[in-house]
């Protein structure tokens, strides 16, 4: 796996408080950027959704089950 690093700035301020309080800054970063590209996924899908079901919302249901019925009939 390639890896590529990732910084930001922070004051020095607040560096000093990270470092006093043990917070290990690397594995803070990497998790809270799983975390927001995970949240960002999770965001993308639910608006396929809700755009797939408004679409859905326009089939008549029996036009569904005949749908449902000929692609079983055809196996």
């Amino acid at each position: 796996m390639d890896y590529v690093t990732v910084s930001a700035k922070v004051s020095r301020e607040f560096y000093e408080k990270l470092k006093r309080l043990g917070v290990p800054v690397s594995r803070v970063i990497k998790r809270a950027l799983e975390e927001e590209v995970r949240r960002r996924e999770e965001e993308g899908i639910r608006e396929a959704l809700s755009k797939a079901q408004r679409v859905l919302r326009k089939i008549p249901p029996e036009e569904i089950v005949d749908a449902v019925r000929s692609s079983r009939e055809e196996r």
